[in-house]
């Protein structure tokens, strides 16, 4: 199975980053774009095959290494394996 995981800042945090990206794009002409956040992205290779169970254990990491629960949010998804 396989997580993809997405932590981003929280909206009340400054993300200098972002608005660093946001004035890029729009120096670029790229106008359309009024807010930037950005954030990381993982993918874990997980040998869980339980979906519970990996949701569980990921849910976990997030709170324990992935995420700062103070700064930031996140979000996952679940993939099964791709048949061979």
């Amino acid at each position: 199975m396989r997580a993809l995981v997405v932590v981003t800042p929280k909206l009340v945090v400054n993300d200098p980053q972002g608005n660093t990206v946001q004035q890029g794009l729009n120096f670029l002409g790229f106008t359309e774009v009024s807010r930037v956040r950005v954030g990381k992205y993982l993918e874990l290779e997980l040998s869980e095959a339980d979906r519970t169970r990996a949701s569980s254990r990921v849910e976990q990491m997030c709170q324990q290494l992935l995420a700062n629960h103070v700064i930031e949010d996140y979000r996952f998804e679940l993939e099964a394996d791709p048949a061979p």
